[in-house]
């Protein structure tokens, strides 16, 4: 009986034993079901969220980006990387913006996650005056433009690159401005920027490209006849600027030339580049030949612009073109189509003086007399042509006299009107580099 009792209870402890067992793992096998192991969790995509991205005011200044990247140990944009902190934050500094790219966080076990990444570049409001490289490099000259500065009626100098003449202004070191003589010492290029942006000063470097008669005849007397533009005869085409004044844009060598001019300039410091004289010559399109043009003289200014724009924004400048007034109307007479060439500039500074203008263009019966109405009325059309795009309008107004005399109250006529019109810049063209400071309002 004894040993019966004995079997019976050995029996019900196994019984509980095995309940017990088989309860115990039933709970390790749910628990380990709801907590992922060290690799499940590295497996998983890190949790990536950037902060808004602040637009920059300039192609020279670092664009940061912050945020946070749990379970990443580094995030990246294209070659540049940085660490994320153990909480998960991260900074990372961009060279410059615009941007329109990925971020992209990674794991430990090399597992990513993407999130878009978008900044723009917003450029303060430019007040300037054009400026020579002679007159700058002639102190009375020079003084008097620094004397607006200081004074706070400009923030801005448009300071020459290369000139109408071809001649750069400084000794550059871009290898066909060498060998072709343009290359000049007038002056000081990065002692001008660093006086200029001491003062708080910005600085748009003009750069006149296609008319070119330094280039032009070194390059039809060195066997590169295709780099200029001709006549139906094969020779030069004669202009009113000269008999070879102007060279061929859809020549590869000389687009190179004329963007390389431009980065050397972003790479000085100059905040800007202007490229000036963007187009074919006026006159009858029948009698010019361009060699290698494979597409409308429009299409093609167009274009120069689209493939020099990155090259120029990652050398720190703002890129713009002037563009003559009646171009808004008619842009194949000079080849500038301006809702074509806004997409790929960060401005357009239209010349709209009103002395260039015939009687009645836009309902103003005499323009040169009417200065503020041939100013609003033009730049409304060019705000129409631009919109959809992120280009500002810059306009050139006139301080020089041409059949009217104009003084202070006919220059502050315009700027009223540029800012009547919703823009809140300009460039003052004068000549002989001399301004009606009379007509600037102190900042």
């Amino acid at each position: 009986m004894r040993l019966r009792a004995i079997r019976r209870r050995r029996s019900a402890l196994l019984a509980v034993g095995a309940v017990l067992i088989l309860m115990l793992a039933t709970v390790l096998f749910v628990f380990g079901r709801g907590r992922p192991s060290a690799a499940t969790a590295e497996a998983r995509p890190p949790q990536l969220e950037v902060a808004p991205v602040a637009a920059a005011t300039s192609y020279h200044d670092p664009v940061m980006v912050r945020g946070t990247a749990i379970g990443a140990t580094t995030v990246s944009v294209g070659d540049r990387s940085a660490p994320v902190a153990a909480n998960g934050t991260f900074e990372l500094a961009l060279p410059h913006g615009p941007l329109d790219t990925t971020l992209v966080a990674t794991s430990k076990a090399g597992v990513q996650a993407t999130a878009p990444l978008k900044a723009g570049v917003t450029l303060p409001r430019i007040r300037a005056v054009h400026v020579t490289a002679y007159a700058w490099a002639y102190d009375p000259m020079r003084e008097a433009v620094l004397d607006l500065a200081r004074t706070g009626r400009i923030d801005t100098v448009q300071l020459d690159i290369k000139d109408e003449d071809g001649m750069v202004g400084y000794d550059s070191q871009v290898a066909l401005a060498r060998e072709s003589g343009a290359a000049t010492a007038i002056y000081d290029a990065p002692a001008a920027l660093k006086q200029l942006h001491d003062m708080g000063v910005r600085v748009v470097g003009r750069l006149v490209a296609f008319r070119d008669p330094t280039l032009a005849a070194w390059a039809w007397h060195n066997g590169h006849p295709d780099w200029v533009i001709q006549n139906p005869g094969g020779q030069p085409y004669s202009s009113g600027y000269g008999a070879i004044a102007f060279t061929n844009f859809a020549s590869p060598e000389i687009r190179s030339y004329n963007r390389d001019l431009a980065v050397e300039a972003g790479h000085l410091g100059f905040d800007g580049v202007m490229y000036d004289y963007i187009r074919r010559p006026d006159g009858n399109l029948a009698v010019m030949r361009f060699p290698g043009l494979s597409e409308s003289p429009s299409d093609s200014v167009a274009n120069f612009l689209r493939d020099i724009e990155a090259p120029i924004h990652e050398a720190g400048a703002a890129l713009g073109a002037a563009v003559f007034g009646i171009a808004a109307t008619r842009p194949d007479e000079i080849a500038q189509d301006i809702p074509s060439m806004a997409r790929y500039v960060d401005f357009l500074a239209p010349m709209l003086y009103p002395s260039h203008w015939h009687a009645g263009e836009y309902d103003v019966a005499n323009p040169n007399s009417q200065p503020y109405d041939i100013i609003f009325r033009s730049l409304q059309d060019f705000r129409s042509r631009t919109e959809g795009t992120a280009a500002q309008v810059i306009p050139w107004l006139q301080d020089f006299s041409l059949g009217v005399s104009y003084g202070d109250a006919e220059v502050r006529a315009q700027i009223d009107a540029t800012y009547a019109a919703g823009d809140n810049g300009f460039f003052l063209w004068s000549p002989t580099v001399s301004y009606h400071g009379g007509a600037l309002t102190p900042s």
